[in-house]
């Protein structure tokens, strides 16, 4: 068995500079291929997010894992950006784009917790809707083409939440949902053309943003217990990025297109790890827990 499965292969990762994106774009290095990865955030200009993580040194870190990175600055809210950016891959990989995956999101510091929608920022709550949905929209939209015109290839829309279910907010759960249902419907357009689409989920992610709101670090991160017992159970971003790398390395992955998968459940199909050699299973703690049944009722 090869240790690089998805060497040779191009990845395009929309929205990569940190959390979930920063993750996939490694592992898929770790795994081989060269991975496009964009974002707002530059080593010369910050998003509104104004964290120090970049898209360059995501790319670096792709190229350490074993891969080949290559950061493109682009705003997926932006047609023209979006436009530009696929021609580009176009251009450098002769025509060649194996897998795209949707990340964007861009919205925690929009999401107002606690609040009523009619309570809730009415601007902030469209700009989710433009930063998590639009732009995967867009993204797919000039992306899908170079899938087809080989005929395979793999879209991969990241949410949080394996259902229909209210999240807490509407905003955020129009969102995520909504991320859901991109997957299952282009699943339907794409089948007959041999390309796969499917939705996927992480658990309880431990990012770098949600390391900083509990004060902690990777290297101390169980300390967050204190606050909210349910951390201990959380999962780094490179978990995700194997589920991803998973799939993205399976002869057979349209026999699951236009399915709702999960962390949890592709460690247990695919045996992968966490970094750390642990495989934090959300789905059994959160029926453990009583908020819901393995199968999401």
């Amino acid at each position: 068995m090869t240790t690089k499965p998805l060497q040779g292969r191009i990845a395009l990762v929309a929205g990569a500079t940190r959390g979930a994106g920063r993750g996939i774009a490694m592992m898929l290095g770790e795994a081989g291929a060269t991975v496009y990865v964009t974002g707002r955030s530059t080593r010369t200009r910050h998003s509104d997010l104004d964290r120090s993580e970049t898209i360059e040194e995501t790319a670096d870190l792709v190229t350490a894992c074993g891969g080949q990175g290559i950061a493109v600055p682009a705003d997926h809210t932006v047609e023209a950006d979006v436009k530009e950016l696929i021609a580009q891959i176009n251009k450098e990989q002769n025509g060649r784009l194996d897998l795209l995956v949707n990340n964007v999101w861009g919205g925690d510091h929009l999401s107002e917790w606690g609040k009523p929608f009619w309570e809730h920022s009415l601007t902030n709550g469209l700009l989710i809707q433009e930063r998590a949905v639009h732009s995967h929209m867009i993204t797919s939209y000039y992306g899908a083409p170079l899938l087809l015109a080989r005929k395979q290839g793999l879209i991969i829309e990241i949410t949080d939440g394996f259902d229909y279910r209210y999240r807490g907010s509407l905003y955020y759960s129009l969102a995520k949902i909504s991320a859901i249902h991109l997957a299952q419907a282009m699943a339907a357009d794409l089948k007959p053309h041999g390309v796969t689409a499917v939705a996927l989920s992480p658990g309880f992610l431990r990012s770098e943003a949600m390391l900083d709101h509990f004060g902690v670090t990777e290297s101390n991160w169980r300390d967050a217990a204190n606050q909210d017992p349910h951390f201990l159970i959380s999962e780094t971003p490179y978990y995700v990025g194997r589920a991803v790398a998973a799939l993205a390395a399976d002869p057979d992955i349209a026999s699951k297109t236009g399915q709702i998968l999960t962390t949890w459940d592709l460690s247990d199909e695919y045996g992968f790890t966490d970094r750390d050699g642990s495989r934090p299973h959300w789905g059994r703690y959160a029926a453990e827990q009583g908020f819901y049944d393995e199968s999401g009722h």
